[in-house]
């Protein structure tokens, strides 16, 4: 299979790569800094440094679009949050037209989208089913939605990844929790009440590539584990894999002080469960935190 993969580079899009190309699918890379994509990637992946000059994606029998600007890593400023919007929503309405404009377009489109879709719904069970709340990060993640799905047509079918905490040993979300807790400070944020979705690296892998291979499935997919735990939960057996002591809880004062609206990422949660994945007949390899965290910490 001839796929087109944005974000090749981050977390998921690096390892995504290697394990497609193990597979013998060709594999092209969208990148904005080719030199080091071919570092990471290796020779064996086609690179390109733009979607400039085409005028469709005939060729291509799938596109993974995981581009977009880390939402975590900066405090949400104004410049800052269009920043955020602009690395996806810009590319992900080009490859939509793209597709759209193709012959014999791709036959299917998985893009990119976040749990942060639904907002903090406290303590609301939350399926794919379930209405957002108005925040910025379901703008974000509603309006990248929408324009992947302009892709959509019979020839082409779109899978929308809601993700959560993707649990790494190579970076991500995980690495800056982990450091507290090596040095013996770690700790609940807040109340540690806010639910967190969290899925392995392995089984957000294995579920992209479930709904690559599965051609009746299309719509949203929230990419996270069955069981979500609350945040002071996952402290607790984050503190226990580690064998260090959890008991500085972060004042939420603090968080807002330090983070600004973005605290909402820490503060907040959602208790998402991957109900269509389940029904769909996807089969978790790690569906429990304790063995996910234990495998990722050795």
């Amino acid at each position: 299979m001839k796929i087109l993969i944005t974000g090749a580079t981050g977390l998921i899009g690096q390892r995504l790569s290697q394990t497609l190309l193990s597979q013998s699918h060709h594999i092209t890379a969208l990148t904005r800094s080719p030199e080091r994509a071919a570092k990471l990637l290796g020779p064996n992946v086609e690179l390109w440094s733009s979607l400039a000059g085409l005028s469709s994606l005939d060729g291509f029998e799938a596109v993974i679009n995981l581009a977009g600007e880390p939402i975590a890593d900066k405090r949400w400023t104004t410049s800052q949050k269009q920043i955020l919007c602009e690395s996806r929503w810009q590319l992900t309405e080009k490859i939509a037209e793209l597709i759209k404009a193709s012959t014999y377009p791709p036959s299917v489109l998985i893009s990119g989208s976040a749990v942060g879709y639904y907002g903090d719904q406290g303590q609301a069970l939350v399926t794919e089913e379930s209405s957002p709340h108005q925040e910025f990060t379901c703008q974000l993640c509603s309006r990248w939605e929408t324009l992947a799905l302009a892709a959509q047509s019979e020839k082409t079918r779109v899978c929308l990844l809601r993700t959560g905490v993707v649990l790494s040993s190579e970076g991500g979300a995980l690495a800056k929790m982990v450091m507290p807790f090596r040095a013996c400070v770690g700790g609940p944020f807040g109340d540690g009440q806010q639910y967190m979705p969290w899925i392995h690296i392995e089984d957000m892998l294995n579920a992209i590539q479930f709904l690559l291979n599965q051609p009746s499935l299309k719509g949203p997919f929230n990419m996270v584990a069955p069981t979500p735990v609350r945040n002071e939960q996952f402290s607790i057996q984050l503190a226990k894999v580690l064998h260090r002591p959890c008991f500085m809880r972060v004042p939420a004062a603090l968080v807002r002080c330090l983070m600004g609206e973005s605290a909402v990422l820490v503060l907040g949660g959602q208790q998402a469960v991957p109900q269509r994945l389940i029904d769909a007949g996807y089969q978790f390899r790690y569906s429990t935190l304790q063995p996910a965290l234990t495998e990722v910490v050795k």
